[in-house]
């Protein structure tokens, strides 16, 4: 019989994540510590246990904006580089704990200069803690590769700046650019020159898109901002007709112009879903279009956005989803392989990963 899927035998299953925030992703007695060390005296309560609580709680308020207003904390205790390498480096372990063999992580290099650092310290010192991390990783008998993602904030106007530093650094382990932050107000096309740079350097774009704003977003991320993925993306949903219409109930849902050129395209979609029902971006995980956009087989991959405020790991999302959805070993690693066709690394580098761990690693939970 194949292995049972649970919690441990999941957490053994190689895994691929592609949408994780650093600053999203701390431990709470680092964020604990480095308060200390810094004389922040802002946090909720020093009581680690609590403040995972508080994390949690603040995070699933099912408003994209409170979810937002937790990284205030996590953000001002990261301002020098060695909280920003210990946090990467921490990353790292903690990633490849939970099986995760290739993971690409951002963070924003221009909210971690409030002490000084400048942009390119702050990369530099990720980079240094995703190399020291995944070293530790590999004494622990744990192999992961982690490659950084430069994200700009979309409300601010440093983001051709940023997309400067992203192709500035790509040949030391950024391996792409992003915005993030409140999408309401702020389009993607806000920050066409970015994209435009970018694109034109043959390097690669992800958009957080399709979160907390529809399909007018998506579609500038991708018709106008050329996305190669999005971020979340579970709004592309609202350009899909739900199956059973008129006389035939039987009939399939029927995707508008949108919808089908994200799925005909292959464009993955980086869905987050304990992070969208905390966010309000779907109101449960048996609710959330990730079920519908898996069986209409658009490029889903699954991730943890971010692990301390959902207090989720990528073992906990494929086990939620397992549970709710009935997954099994296959689905899981269809998902896996998405993720890891959809990274941004070289072609050979994506093939032997998928060829040589992920298969593998399937097969033999897969075995009799």
């Amino acid at each position: 019989m194949p292995v049972a899927l649970n919690d441990d035998t999941v957490r053994s299953a190689p895994k691929v994540l592609l949408h994780d925030h650093l600053d999203g992703g701390l431990r709470v007695g680092t964020v604990i510590e480095l308060a200390d060390a810094a004389g922040y005296r802002d946090l909720p309560t020093t009581d680690p246990a609590e403040l995972g609580r508080w994390f949690l709680g603040a995070a699933h308020s099912g408003s994209l904006e409170r979810y937002l207003e937790t990284f205030g904390h996590t953000v001002a205790v990261l301002q020098t580089p060695d909280a920003l390498s210990r946090a990467a480096a921490e990353a790292a372990e903690d990633l490849a704990a939970d099986g995760v063999v290739y993971a690409e992580v951002r963070f924003a290099p221009e909210l971690h200069v409030e002490n000084g650092m400048d942009l390119d310290g702050a990369v530099h010192a990720v980079l240094e803690g995703f190399a020291v991390g995944t070293a530790r990783a590999a004494a622990a008998g744990r192999t992961i590769r982690v490659g950084c993602l430069l994200t700009a904030m979309r409300h601010a106007a440093r983001s051709r700046e940023i997309a400067e530093l992203s192709v500035r650094h790509r040949d030391s382990g950024v391996v792409g650019f992003d915005i993030a932050g409140a999408e309401k107000g702020f389009p993607p096309t806000r920050h066409l020159d970015a994209f435009e740079y970018v694109r034109q350097q043959n390097a690669h774009v992800t958009i957080h898109a399709g979160e907390a704003f529809g399909l007018p977003s998506i579609w500038e991320a991708v018709q106008w901002c050329g996305a190669d993925r999005l971020g979340h993306g579970v709004r592309i949903v609202d350009d899909i007709e739900s199956g059973g219409r008129g006389d035939d109930p039987a009939q399939p849902p029927r995707l508008g112009r949108l919808a089908a050129w994200v799925r005909d395209n292959r464009i993955p979609l980086e869905m987050c879903p304990t992070s969208n029902v905390h966010t309000g971006a779907a109101t449960s995980l048996a609710d959330h279009p990730i079920g519908l956009l898996a069986r209409l087989r658009f490029r889903v991959t699954v991730n943890t956005d971010n692990r301390l405020m959902s207090d989720c790991t990528m073992t906990s999302e494929m086990t939620g989803l397992a549970d709710t959805f009935g997954y099994g070993w296959d689905d899981l690693q269809w998902f896996t392989v998405n993720a890891m066709k959809s990274a941004f690394i070289g072609f050979d580098e994506r093939l032997a990963l998928i060829e040589n761990v992920i298969k593998p690693g399937y097969a033999a939970l897969r075995a009799d």
